[in-house]
Formats: C-alpha cells, structure tokens, sequence
C-alpha cells in the first residue's frame, strides 16, 4: 500500500498491466482528456508527446499524468500515474482503483487489442 499507483506492461497486478485499444491516437487522446471534468482541472495537454498532466479533484484529490502512445495505426497505448494528495502515507487503494475506473470507461468506448 501507498498512495502512489502506475500502470506498466508487465504490472504484478494484472489490472495496472498498460491497456491497448484499437483507434487512432487523436481519438484515444480526446477520450482521456474527456475522463477529467470540472472540478478535474488539465495542467498541460501535448498531443505531440502524448502526455497528459492533471489535478484531479474528486473524493480526494490526486496528480495524474496519462500517457497515451501511438505503438503503430490503430493501436493506441494508454498509462497512467496517480499520487494521491493525502496526508498519510497510504491511500487504501484510492490511486489503484481510480485508474481501474479509467481504463473501464476507455474499455467501454474502444476496442481493447493485444500489444502485439
């Protein structure tokens, strides 16, 4: 436990390993800026780099960045990175499951490929 959670391919926690999707990048990258509305607040947004930086403001609040990767046409990666702002040093969970919640709304709007 702490209040810090990734994604990576190859995660130990088989619901943090990177999600891909089958669409264009613009479209995937539209979608993850969609996933952070008011009170949410996007810092910086570079398409060019694929990353987007956020002061999330929920339940708690937390900074995110979300990167989201071209591998190849019509395969998009997405990763995200929260800490949690708490004043303790574990989050119970809170990093983790925001980004389960994430990846189960881009699930729900793209098709999930293999990264192959």
């Amino acid at each position: 436990m702490s209040k810090h959670s990734e994604t990576d391919e190859k995660h130990k926690d088989e619901q943090l390993i990177t999600h891909y999707y089958k669409a264009k990048h613009d479209d995937v990258f539209r979608a993850v800026e969609g996933l952070f509305a008011s009170p949410s607040e996007i810092v910086a947004a570079s398409k060019e780099r694929g990353e987007i930086t956020v002061k999330y403001k929920g339940k708690r609040r937390a900074f995110i960045v979300a990167t989201v990767i071209m591998v190849r046409p019509f395969r998009t990666a997405v990763d995200f990175s929260v800490t949690t702002d708490s004043g303790g040093p574990v989050d119970l969970g809170f990093s983790r499951n925001l980004i389960i919640d994430f990846y189960k709304q881009l699930d729900g709007e793209f098709t999930v490929t293999d990264p192959s």
